[in-house]
């Protein structure tokens, strides 16, 4: 035992053992967040993700789990709902800068680069603390790619990967059923089955958000109507 082992719980800074403790406190709270997954179908990036509304006065579509960064690129998040919101908006305006600048898209790759940048500066400097989110970042530029950054801001490309609660449970499923140039409607309804799976409660159209960009169109949020047909 090192002495003054509390030393290392007021700041981001490494302990002996090379470990710093605010980064894995932030990653206890995104295993503690609601469960998100995304997955590359043929010619599309899925993603997946359980609300867990547990207000019941709560007004579920101001609730978002799902969000277009770009025309191309889509995103979820697991961990502190304002910390996700806020990376999600620092996303948006990286694309938009970047559209701006050199009027055209900004590659995925790049962008989960950027962020990750981003995210890292919370874990170097004084009076800071780690983002307590990760995201899933995907989209098509060349071809069909996801992304997953988390708190430590580390960042690791995957076909099909998930955050929160629910990972160890969805990634179990994800080996055994997910496979490459799934299509479209089964890799929905892959991402709705481990949703079932995981939930304690049952699941509805408000308490799921789905998004998807398929090659050569533009992201889309599929409405509550549709989501309803895969219940």
């Amino acid at each position: 035992m090192y002495p003054n082992v509390q030393a290392y719980d007021r700041g981001v800074m490494f302990n002996p053992d090379g470990r710093l403790f605010q980064v894995e406190y932030a990653k206890e709270a995104v295993r503690k967040g609601a469960t998100s997954i995304g997955m590359i179908a043929e010619d599309a990036v899925v993603f997946v993700a359980h609300k867990n509304i547990v207000e019941p006065l709560a007004v579920p579509i101001t609730i978002q789990k799902v969000f277009k960064v770009d025309v191309h690129i889509g995103a979820t998040y697991s961990g502190m709902v304002a910390d996700g919101l806020h990376i999600i908006d620092m996303a948006r305006s990286s694309t938009q800068n970047h559209r701006l600048i050199y009027d055209e898209i900004k590659s995925v790759e790049s962008l989960a680069k950027g962020v990750s940048a981003y995210m890292m500066q919370a874990t170097q400097y004084g009076g800071m603390r780690p983002y307590a989110v990760s995201l899933l970042l995907g989209g098509i530029d060349s071809e069909p790619r996801l992304f997953e950054i988390e708190p430590g801001a580390s960042f690791l490309g995957y076909t099909a990967d998930a955050i929160g609660v629910g990972k160890k449970v969805a990634t179990e499923i994800l080996i055994k059923e997910y496979k490459k140039n799934m299509r479209l409607d089964d890799t929905i309804s892959l991402g709705i089955k481990i949703l079932k799976k995981i939930s304690e409660e049952k699941l509805t159209a408000d308490s799921i958000d789905i998004g998807y960009v398929k090659a050569g169109s533009a992201f889309v949020m599929m409405s509550p109507d549709k989501l309803a047909g895969y219940l």
